[in-house]
């Protein structure tokens, strides 16, 4: 959403009317994930897609024609399909897209929770009879409901989204048990966020890649010499302060993904001892066996509980045999994303004694 929102705010800004066609279903090889968006308006200007651009200008001309007349559009693009044929999608992939006339007063809504950050569900009547297509009910994060879609459904779409915002995936669902009323419900969740504690060379690789995957960066070290904006230029936000309670101030939560790589037990022990306590998704730590055999001991000692060791990713990152700060900051990055994306076991075998 965060790839339209700029472009959208202008124009709504300019009094141009919008059009919004989004993606709710996909199948086999479809290039776009749902989610995906595409904004245009009456005078032709276009932002974001719903795809690797083989169904482009058919989706551009229903949103003429939704603004046009007013009416939401369900559209579906197959290998089935003479249109999707002609429009390029003949590698076995099919979509469903939902072309919708832009409501101000909800987007605004929704842009507000995207921007602060905070978690947001919306589920939208995809399919059905036409008085209640585009209908839709709105979770905020704080568990207030907004919008409606009708008596009989709302109870269903607050049920859905609340389940979606759970687990943090869009889907696709009946509303209810009224047959032929579908839903989109969507969960828009905050950026990912890549805490890296120590300013060290392979911080550098490490911020940089994740930026590019559309991570937040923080970078964490209270030596000011390795890190601040000279070293890092593009990081979100620096914090020279000691780890834990750099932690604490940033308030990591279920989005969040710590990386330690300062080598220093004055640093990194602190760093783990709050990391593993906290709700982030990721905690890893730079070190060979013996290293890690070493800060287990001591955190032991210190009181750290055994079921938090057992969250410490360590040696850090996939084993994908580099060696340069470049390479393992990819194996990091690939560890973090794979744990994030819910795969059950994304470690080789065998890791490297060598790595850090």
């Amino acid at each position: 959403m965060k790839d339209v929102l700029p472009d959208i705010d202008r124009w709504l800004a300019e009094g141009e009317t919008v059009a919004v066609a989004t993606v709710v279903e996909t199948w086999g090889s479809a290039p776009r994930p749902p989610g995906a968006r595409m904004a245009l308006t009456a005078a032709g200007k276009i932002a974001g897609s719903v795809s690797a651009g083989c169904v482009e200008n058919a989706v551009v001309e229903a949103g003429q024609q939704t603004l046009k007349s007013g009416r939401p559009r369900l559209l579906r693009f197959g290998v089935a399909d003479d249109t999707a044929w002609s429009v390029g999608l003949a590698c076995g992939g099919s979509i469903e897209v939902f072309v919708e006339k832009l409501e101000p007063s909800v987007w605004q809504l929704v842009r507000d929770e995207v921007l602060a950050e905070r978690p947001v569900a919306a589920a939208t009547v995809v399919r059905g009879p036409d008085p209640l297509l585009g209908r839709r009910r709105v979770l905020l994060h704080d568990g207030s409901l907004r919008g409606s879609i009708g008596e009989g459904f709302d109870e269903a779409a607050e049920a859905q989204a609340r389940a979606a915002l759970s687990t943090g995936a869009s889907r696709r669902v009946a509303a209810g048990t009224e047959p032929g009323i579908e839903l989109f419900v969507e969960v828009l969740r905050p950026a990912p966020r890549l805490v890296i504690v120590g300013g060290v060379h392979i911080a550098l690789s490490l911020a940089a890649l994740a930026r590019t995957l559309g991570f937040r960066t923080v970078v964490v070290d209270p030596r000011e010499a390795f890190a601040n904006r000279q070293r890092f230029p593009g990081v979100d936000r620096i914090v020279n302060t000691w780890p834990d309670r750099a932690l604490a101030e940033l308030s990591v939560d279920d989005s969040t993904a710590i990386v330690i790589l300062t080598h220093d037990p004055k640093l990194d022990d602190p760093a783990l001892a709050a990391s593993l306590s906290s709700p982030a998704f990721y905690v890893g730590a730079l070190g060979s066996r013996r290293t890690q055999q070493k800060r287990r001991e001591r955190l032991l000692a210190a009181g750290v509980p055994e079921e938090w060791l057992a969250r410490l990713r360590a040696p850090i990152g996939l084993d994908l045999g580099g060696r340069s700060p470049e390479e393992i900051a990819l194996a990091v990055l690939a560890e973090i994303v794979a744990t994030r994306n819910g795969v059950a076991d994304p470690r080789a075998p065998a890791k490297s004694e060598s790595r850090g």
